[in-house]
């Protein structure tokens, strides 16, 4: 099959018109990388969900006469991302898209957004969590935080969790279906100044870890920030290590780049100044191969 000149992604999420998350986010990372990104928005939103009374717009009946038009162009894709949905019936859609859309055999990534800090977003319930399941499942590459990895495991959320632990977890999402699994803002140990990525490939049986420095600030987005550029990275050609390197130091960079500024945490990192490294040359530094 003949891939696309310019790489294409169907990215399945929400667009907030205010603070940097979801396609605000995801449209100019990718772009900057080289990818043409194919936008199918689950829900508008006047800004995204950390800021108070936000409007939003459920596009879900909207979503199938969107796809039906593609099928009508012969749109194909080189990989199809999705992240937030804005309902749990959502998640039928996009199964149904992947299905549809699967002659040109594109990498599938999924963002299974549900919760952080132990907790689900407010929006959601055990019913998206059943269904995220079984999107997890349609999935070539999967990128929960550890709180998102706990809930699909019908685990309890620990911060304190050992490392044999939390590989027996990466082998069982695995097992739900997925090649590579990636699971980020994994603390580690006792430590209070850093966080890893933990990522298990399927195809060779090796497990991978990247740090992360600590800066005592959260910023929303930024989870997305870090998918996009796994897919990027992963559509360049990059190894699962190379591209955790890639994603994590972009990650750093911007949390760096925007926590010295009189910045309001809510509206997410300076993107903007942060952008231009992402055609810069790979500068391998952190990853290392776990026993």
């Amino acid at each position: 099959m003949k891939r696309n000149s310019v790489p294409r992604v169907a990215a399945i999420h929400d667009l907030s018109g205010f603070g940097r998350a979801s396609l605000t986010v995801v449209i100019p990372i990718l772009s900057s990388m080289g990818v043409q990104v194919c936008p199918l928005p689950t829900a508008v939103l006047s800004s995204h969900s950390a800021f108070p009374n936000f409007h939003a717009v459920d596009l879900s009946k909207d979503l199938q006469p969107m796809i039906d038009h593609w099928k009508e162009l012969e749109v194909d894709f080189d990989a199809i991302y999705s992240g937030y949905l804005g309902a749990a019936s959502q998640v039928d859609t996009v199964v149904q898209f992947i299905q549809d859309f699967s002659k040109s055999d594109p990498l599938v990534v999924v963002d299974p957004v549900l919760g952080d800090n132990g907790k689900l977003y407010t929006a959601f319930n055990s019913e998206m969590v059943e269904k995220m399941k079984e999107l997890v499942s349609s999935a070539d590459v999967i990128t929960p935080n550890l709180t998102e990895a706990a809930f699909l495991l019908n685990e309890k959320h620990n911060k304190g969790i050992e490392l044999s632990e939390l590989k027996e977890w990466v082998l069982r999402l695995a097992d739900l279906g997925p090649e590579k699994v990636i699971i980020t803002s994994v603390p580690n140990g006792d430590s209070r100044n850093n966080s890893s990525v933990i990522a298990y490939n399927k195809v060779d049986h090796r497990f991978w870890r990247v740090g992360c420095d600590y800066i005592p600030a959260h910023y929303p987005g930024t989870g997305d920030a870090f998918a996009s550029v796994m897919v990027g990275s992963l559509l360049q050609g990059d190894s699962l290590p190379i591209a955790l390197d890639r994603a994590v130091q972009f990650i750093s960079m911007g949390v760096r780049a925007t926590f010295g500024h009189n910045h309001r945490p809510t509206e997410g990192i300076l993107l903007e100044k942060v952008l231009p490294s992402l055609s810069a040359p790979v500068q391998i530094s952190s990853y290392q191969l776990l026993d």
